[in-house]
């Protein structure tokens, strides 16, 4: 990312925030699974490519990454971003890294999606393009989202439906809404991770003059916000799993709820007064995204082979 030979490869990894890969790879990996319960349990699904969905996954991780760099420029440009803030990516503020170095790497990762992304346009079909855009479009802007208040609804599109519909697409061929049901739950979960960074970071970002949800809504709303995501999570898969989309192997990720329980717990623990105690709230948010796709994953699988 920068000319400096001093620069060693654990340096370049942790640039991209890798911690924060599950929100988009995990949702791609659902879906994935999903597609494969459909092909071993349903006739409708008979032609499916799977290297273009191992594809998806991999654009899913690279679109997050090159988002990744270009929010941290801009939060860092901004002022968002300063020594004192806990949390966060350190490897501009510490000056380990070039700002424009960060906007470079984000750039070229874009352009590598792209190449991706217009090979599986022309192998597949034309709705692909329209979804693909949408995802560009996000990653370069994210960081305006984010300062708007629409970071949560972009987090939200982008880590639920937009992942879920080009994969099952690029898939199959087909606009599978299937798997942009079973996004939801997926997508509450993700935009908890947000949330609880920007709810313990409520009193930075006024300082940064940046609005965010947990801002406009105020702190003991933006705890409420935080458990109802949570419950909707599991009300929408239990929905799913009711009407049939998901199997009854997936009432497994009823075994995830002693996390979200003691999340919700720790946000509120926490007081306007006392936010350090949400430090950390965002990483245990983001391993409960992982272990619920992980078991709805093994729930999938277990149900193709019953």
């Amino acid at each position: 990312m920068s000319n400096n030979a001093n620069h060693t490869f654990k340096d370049f990894i942790l640039a991209v925030r890798p911690w924060s890969f599950p929100a988009s790879s995990m949702t791609a990996v659902v879906t994935f699974s999903y597609i494969f319960y459909i092909y071993k349990t349903n006739t409708q699904y008979q032609d499916i490519n799977w290297i273009y969905g191992l594809l998806a996954i991999i654009g899913a991780v690279l679109s997050q990454a090159a988002g990744n760099l270009i929010s941290d420029y801009f939060d860092f440009k901004k002022g968002v971003d300063i020594k004192e803030t806990h949390g966060t990516n350190r490897m501009l503020i510490d000056g380990i890294f070039k700002p424009k170095s960060f906007l470079r790497a984000g750039f070229i990762l874009l352009f590598i999606i792209s190449l991706i992304g217009i090979y599986l346009v022309l192998n597949t079909g034309i709705e692909l393009l329209w979804i693909g855009l949408i995802g560009i479009f996000c990653a370069i802007f994210y960081y305006w989202f984010k300062y708007h208040a629409l970071g949560d609804f972009t987090i939200f599109i982008i880590y639920g439906p937009i992942i879920a519909l080009g994969t099952a697409f690029v898939m199959t061929g087909y606009i599978d809404l299937n798997a942009l049901y079973i996004s939801l739950p997926i997508a509450f979960l993700v935009v908890n991770i947000l949330h609880a960074n920007n709810t313990h970071d409520i009193s930075n970002d006024k300082r940064a003059k940046i609005k965010t949800v947990p801002i406009l809504l105020g702190f003991k709303i933006s705890q409420n916000l935080y458990l109802i995501n949570d419950i909707l999570a599991y009300v929408l898969t239990t929905i799913l799993i009711i009407t049939k989309i998901l199997p009854i192997w997936s009432l497994l990720i009823l075994i995830t709820l002693f996390i979200a329980v003691k999340n919700i717990k720790t946000m509120f623990k926490a007081t306007e007064k006392n936010e350090d105690i949400l430090e950390g709230l965002d990483g245990a948010s983001a391993k409960l995204v992982l272990l619920f796709d992980f078991v709805l994953v093994v729930s999938l699988i277990i149900a193709a082979y019953v």
